[in-house]
């Protein structure tokens, strides 16, 4: 089992977005249902593994992130999917990632 933490809708408390690049959506599946559990894998502008999360009960994910290019890639049973974030400034950047077998 993964150690990954559990993802949930809201930011933490004291998280300043004008001082934070936070990468956030929802997995869905391809008729648009989220999907629970997901690891969500955060890789950066090389292609190298950088972080991963697991989806919330209702498909959420969220990485704190650095302004750049970053591929955000989601592994399930309901099949993979990924999407490429380029976040040029601080603030909240969200994209949902659909995954399809």
């Amino acid at each position: 089992m993964c150690a990954a933490p559990k993802q949930g809708q809201k930011l933490p408390a004291g998280v300043d977005v004008e001082k934070e690049t936070v990468l956030t959506g929802q997995v869905l599946d391809a008729t648009g249902n989220p999907v629970a559990g997901a690891f969500v894998r955060l890789l950066d502008g090389t292609g190298e593994f950088t972080a991963e999360v697991v989806a919330s009960g209702t498909g959420d994910f969220r990485f704190f992130a650095a302004p750049g290019t970053w591929t955000v890639r989601a592994l399930s049973p309901a099949g993979n999917g990924e999407i490429t974030v380029s976040p040029d400034a601080n603030g909240v950047f969200d994209q949902d990632i659909t995954v399809a077998k």
